[in-house]
C-alpha cells in the first residue's frame, strides 16, 4: 500500500542515484565507481506475459556493457509473503533486460520487517540462494554531525528516517537540514520533502519546525509551502464557524492557493464578510 513513508524513501533513493551509490558503498560494500553515469530507469520489470512484476524503483549504474550493474530498489514497511516470490523475478527481468549484473536493497524503517527481509530466499536450484541487502534501523545510525552528513547525504536522508524513534531525533535532523544548504537548492529542497513526508509525530513536527525558522537557502518555497498549508486550514475552519457556504469551485480556489499573502489577506477578511463573494472581492 502507498504511504507517505514509502512514497518519501522511495524519492530520497532516486532523488540522486549518485547519493544513493554513496549509501550502498558505505552500507554494503558495492562495486559502484564514483565516476559511473548514474540514472533511475523504468521500474516495470514485466515479461511479456500479462503477470506484472513492478519494482518500487530500478537504478542503473555505468553505460559500458561489461560496467553495467542494476539495483532494485524495494521499500516494505511490513512483511510480504507474495514480495519473496517475485523479487527474484525483478532482479532476473532487470538483468535480462539491461544486459548487467543486478542486486536488490530492501529498505526497512523498522527492526522487525528488516529481520524478516534479511532472511535468505531459497531458489530450488542448488547454489542459487538470495540474500536482499537490508537498510534498516541496525546498519544505519543516528548522524548528528554535519560533516558527516555532508559526506554522505543520501544515508543521512534515509538514515533520518530509520532513525526516526531515536532520543537524538532533533540533532539528527538539525545536521541533515544543514548539510543540504550544500547541495543544489532543487536537489536539497526535494530530500527535505521526502524526509518530511516520511516522517511521523514528534520527528515531523520537528522536521516542519527547522523548515519554517531556519534559513538555508533551499528552503524558502518549502517554508512558503507549510505557511501556505496552515493558512488554508485555518481560513476553511473559519469561514465554517461563521456559518459562510462555499461551493466546490470556492474551496477548490482557496485549497489549491499557494500564496501565503493572499491567503492571509483572506483570513483577515473573513472576520468581516458575510459572503465568499466579498471574501474573493
Amino acid at each position: 500500500m502507498t504511504t507517505p513513508l514509502h512514497e518519501g524513501l522511495v524519492g530520497i533513493t532516486t532523488l540522486d542515484p549518485g547519493h544513493t551509490a554513496q549509501m550502498l558503498r558505505e552500507l554494503f560494500a558495492l562495486p559502484i565507481p564514483a565516476e559511473f553515469k548514474a540514472a533511475r530507469v523504468c521500474s516495470d520489470l514485466s515479461e511479456a506475459v500479462p503477470a506484472p512484476f513492478r519494482a518500487d524503483a530500478a537504478l542503473l549504474y555505468g553505460d559500458e556493457p561489461s560496467t553495467k550493474l542494476g539495483v532494485i530498489v524495494e521499500v516494505q514497511l511490513s512483511d510480504d509473503k507474495e514480495k519473496r516470490w517475485s523479487w527474484l523475478s525483478y532482479i532476473a527481468n532487470l538483468r535480462a533486460r539491461d544486459e548487467c549484473p543486478v542486486c536488490l536493497v530492501v529498505i526497512c524503517p523498522d527492526r522487525a520487517t528488516a529481520r524478516w527481509a534479511s532472511r535468505p530466499i531459497e531458489t530450488g536450484h542448488p547454489g542459487l540462494t538470495l540474500i536482499p541487502l537490508v537498510v534498516g534501523p541496525d546498519n544505519t545510525k543516528a548522524i548528528t554531525d554535519v560533516a558527516e552528513a555532508i559526506g554522505n547525504i543520501g544515508l543521512a536522508a534515509v538514515s533520518a528516517i530509520t532513525q526516526s524513534d531515536h532520543p537524538e531525533i532533533a540533532g539528527i535532523l538539525a545536521a541533515l537540514t544543514e548539510a543540504l544548504d550544500g547541495l543544489d537548492p532543487d536537489v536539497a529542497r526535494g530530500y527535505a520533502e521526502y524526509v518530511t513526508v516520511a516522517l511521523k509525530g514528534n520527528a515531523q513536527k520537528e522536521m516542519e519546525r527547522l523548515m519554517a525558522t531556519e534559513t538555508y537557502r533551499y528552503q524558502g518555497e518549502y517554508a512558503q509551502s507549510l505557511l501556505a498549508k496552515g493558512e488554508v486550514k485555518s481560513l476553511l475552519i473559519f469561514l465554517e464557524a461563521r456559518g459562510i457556504a462555499l461551493s466546490n469551485s470556492d474551496r477548490e480556489r482557496i485549497t489549491t492557493c499557494g500564496d501565503a499573502a493572499r491567503l492571509e489577506l483572506w483570513l483577515e477578511r473573513a472576520a468581516l464578510v458575510s459572503t465568499v463573494e466579498e471574501l474573493f472581492a
